[in-house]
């Protein structure tokens, strides 16, 4: 937000250097961004608190660029498009030449009625170049042009850093003085400040001048909503009927009439432009000035096609939402559908607006206008985000009511702005104002004690500084001992009620009090008891374990569509028919419900790097949303999803396996991730999976503590061919894993049994065996560890053999096995004993036989 600061010392005296203005205001919640000199001394900046501020503009000099006057406008002997301005610096008569066009009207008149109050820079100054892009410093030297001497000039806005306007020169008002500094008569500072969404009350320069009225102790001079009313009364002339009062709360209505449409005078024009608004008519300019100056949006309407549009009567004016299929075309002249939750100002005749949003074209003020309908109004301000964002239509006015403003400011705004009105454009203000305010809020009363103060803020505070603070925000305070009573201005909707009020008043306190002035102090009140959150740990484990295996960590949007899910299953398979939940307010038409499949995230993660990165290990924790019969609310059930794809290695100086991973590669990660949990026996057995390869697919089965059944953690495999082509992959194997993270961290045992490590040495065998080839190596292994008991300290297939030797429909199996015993070196005998019960259940359970 920029705001002038010579506007803002219409309201309150600064005694402050700039610099120290603005590191208080800061330190207040206004935090000063930037400062744009315009005209006057440069500022030091340097040191100022802790952050930076930018600082920018251009300095005039006292004596070089003043104010003057120009009597008479001479044609130029020799050139069409040049003049010759008889002018008074001051000082002295000078004949100075431009090639202005906005001078041309008076070029051969003679000496003018009025003389023409302009900026004048002499020989020497240093100005913009106008004729530059950008802003480029120059310097005026003499010259002769077209046999004329040219030394000095008459400036236009952009010659003096105003603005980048520069077809024309600056036409001054007429009471402006002759012959002094310009930067004493309209040089200024531009704060930029950026606020927060909790102070958007101060949005406008009476804000601004309230918090530094507040910080200085400096009294405030409120502007005057007296109006100069000599006209008729309004009455009869205009009617209001608010459809939705909680949509509309409250809405104005004033009537300013013979109105003659002309220029602002030049300093509100330049107030204007500083503060970021373009300059149009004086009847706008009044509309967005008071805008700027309190913070009411107001919208001005041609009385004259509201009567015509009722049928030459008096027009009612009606709130409303949007009807089906209605559209209206906005002062930006665009043609814009409406949703059915937008609300418009319309008679009877149809819409005339996004309400405080945008204007419609057809009751826009034109050079013909001559009556004005003015309106100031209070908005739901959830509804008008709504607007902005449906309609991707950001203005000035939906800014400040998507924030909020209170339905108080609306008299007040329409008040100050047919005042200007009055004054800038010479109408007849009509006697009182229509005001239909059906649903006025209830301000919060709040009390807070000196104890607040020390609980709150660590400082003591009586309540009689408490009430002095309020006081200076406008607070209407009452003192009852050690307690103040306070009850919120009618300007601000930030205060909540019950506690939530209580620490919105230690906050404004505590800002005006000033927060470096507050000493750091320890905790008084007692801690709450600290207890561990297992689950989030449980999950952060996960996460710890995947990186050190490798897998790098991806987050990806939780917002897709049906389309981008569908990808994810081959053709033929069935469908995801569950429904799914839609955003009433999509940000895309590709994100437009919550997704039902994380692996599905992750695989366009995969897309997008696959012709980038030759070897991917990716993984991602999150939640996905399936509709709920409980409620309007999903549920949001944790996932899990893996995947690896590319060489097991990349090249490098020394040699490595750079073949491609394959299923028992993320198999493998798997294992090591269960291990590293301390899950107890995970199972992995054959199964189909849409997504993955058939034959290529496993599930990861569990049984949890204290349960006899098994639980599935999830599936992995590599992924279906037909699901493939749906992705731009490289030819590399893709391998995924798709798991029920809220399983696999049930699976997690509460307590795990540390074993001391054996300090006599192992007994190794190997062990091959033969077995039908449909039978899980899984399954042999279980069976091993189980006929071993607890001296098998450690198990690992080596090897897995087909061929002639071994038959037809059968395979061969190596286990490495590793005997250890804790309290003595195990006899050949006693591993003997191991080996015969080993190979003889497995002869009998699962007809193999050893392998010679």
């Amino acid at each position: 937000m920029l705001i002038p600061l010579s506007w803002i010392r219409d309201f309150v005296d600064i005694t402050l250097p700039l610099p120290e203005l603005c590191h208080l205001l800061t330190m207040a919640g206004l935090e000063v961004e930037g400062v744009r000199i315009v005209g006057l001394p440069q500022p030091d900046l340097t040191g100022v608190g802790h952050h930076k501020i930018n600082l920018e503009g251009l300095s005039w000099e006292a004596d070089k660029i003043v104010t003057a006057a120009v009597y008479e406008v001479i044609p130029h002997p020799n050139a069409d498009r040049l003049v010759l301005c008889r002018l008074d610096d001051g000082a002295d008569e000078q004949i100075v030449l431009t090639g202005a066009p906005n001078l041309y009207p008076y070029k051969g008149l003679g000496p003018l009625p009025k003389p023409l109050k302009v900026p004048y820079a002499r020989e020497g100054a240093r100005i913009y170049d106008g004729h530059q892009p950008g802003q480029v410093l120059t310097t005026l030297k003499r010259a002769k042009i077209r046999g004329v001497d040219s030394y000095s000039m008459i400036c236009s806005e952009k010659e003096l850093g105003i603005s980048d306007e520069h077809e024309g020169v600056i036409i001054l008002d007429d009471d402006a003085p002759v012959g002094v500094p310009l930067a004493d008569y309209i040089g200024d500072a531009v704060l930029d400040i950026a606020l927060t969404p909790n102070i958007a009350r101060n949005a406008n320069v009476l804000g601004v001048a309230r918090e530094i009225a507040a910080l200085t102790g400096q009294p405030l001079r409120l502007p005057t909503d007296q109006v100069q009313a000599n006209g008729p009364s309004i009455q009869g002339k205009a009617l209001i009927e608010i459809r939705s009062p909680e949509l509309n709360p409250r809405f104005v209505l004033g009537l300013v009439q013979e109105v003659k449409i002309a220029p602002s005078p030049y300093k509100v024009q330049l107030r204007l432009r500083l503060a970021g608004m373009r300059p149009i008519s004086n009847i706008v300019d009044a509309t967005n000035y008071a805008m700027l100056e309190i913070g009411e949006p107001l919208h001005a309407f041609d009385y004259d096609v509201l009567v015509q549009r009722a049928g030459n009567k008096a027009p009612t004016i009606i709130t409303r939402t949007a009807q089906p299929g209605e559209r209206l075309t906005t002062l930006d002249d665009v043609d814009r559908p409406l949703d059915d939750f937008t609300v418009l100002v319309c008679d009877t005749a149809g819409a005339l607006s996004i309400a405080g949003v945008m204007g419609g074209a057809e009751s826009e003020i034109s050079e013909h206008t001559r009556n004005i309908l003015l309106e100031g109004a209070a908005w739901n301000y959830i509804n008008i985000r709504r607007t902005v964002s449906a309609q991707k239509l950001l203005s000035e006015a939906a800014w400040r009511f998507s924030r909020g403003v209170h339905p108080a400011m609306a008299e007040r705004g329409v008040r100050r702005c047919l005042e200007l009105m009055r004054q800038w454009a010479g109408g007849v203000v009509a006697q009182g104002l229509v005001d239909n305010y059906p649903l006025p809020p209830v301000d919060p009363v709040v009390e807070i004690t000196s104890a607040d103060s020390r609980r709150w803020l660590g400082i003591e505070l009586s309540a009689h500084e408490m009430a002095d603070i309020l006081q200076r925000l406008e607070f209407k305070v009452e003192i009852h001992g050690e307690t103040v009573r306070a009850v919120t201005p009618d300007h601000r909707l930030d205060i909540g009620e019950g506690l939530t009020g209580v620490a919105d008043l230690m906050e404004e306190v505590a800002r005006i009090y000033g927060y470096e002035r507050i000493p750091e102090t320890r905790m008084a009140d007692e801690l709450p008891p600290q207890r561990n959150n297992t689950a989030l740990e449980q999950e952060e484990r996960v996460r710890d374990l995947l990186v050190e295996l490798g897998l790098q960590e991806v987050a990806t949007y939780r917002l897709t569509s049906a389309e981008r899910e569908a990808r994810r299953l081959p053709p033929g398979s069935p469908v995801d028919d569950r429904p799914y939940v839609r955003l009433s307010n999509p940000i895309a038409v590709d994100r437009i419900v919550l997704r039902h499949s994380l692996l599905s995230s992750l695989l366009e993660v995969v897309e997008r790097n696959a012709h980038q990165s030759p070897r991917l290990g990716l993984f991602e924790i999150g939640p996905v949303y399936l509709g709920s019969e409980e409620g309007p609310l999903p549920d949001e059930l944790p996932r899990l999803a893996i995947v690896l794809s590319g060489p097991r290695a990349l090249p490098g100086w020394q040699s490595a396996d750079g073949g491609a991973m394959d299923f028992y590669d993320l198999k493998g990660v798997l294992e090591a991730l269960f291990a590293g949990l301390h899950l107890p026996e995970v199972r992995f057995e054959p199964a189909e999976y849409p997504s993955f390869h058939p034959g290529k697919c496993a599930r990861m089965l569990c049984r949890l503590e204290g349960s006899q059944e098994e639980t599935q953690l999830g599936v992995f495999g590599e992924l279906h061919p037909l699901v493939r082509e749906h992705y731009e992959l490289t030819e590399a194997p893709l391998l995924a894993a798709d798991m029920d993270l809220r399983g696999l961290l049930q699976a997690i045992p509460e307590r795990r049994t540390a074993q001391t490590i054996s300090t006599f040495p192992p007994v190794l065998e190997d062990l091959a065996v033969i077995v039908d080839e449909d039978l899980p190596a899984e399954r042999a292994a279980a069976l091993i560890r189980q006929s071993a008991g607890k001296l098998l300290a450690s198990l690992r297939l080596f090897d897995v053999y087909r061929g002639e030797q071994i038959g037809a429909g059968k395979k061969s199996l190596a286990y490495s096995l590793a005997y250890q015993a804790p309290d003595h070196t195990l006899t050949a005998e006693e591993a003997l004993k191991i080996r015969q019960r080993v190979i003889r259940r497995l002869e009998q359970e699962l007809g193999a036989r050893l392998r010679s």
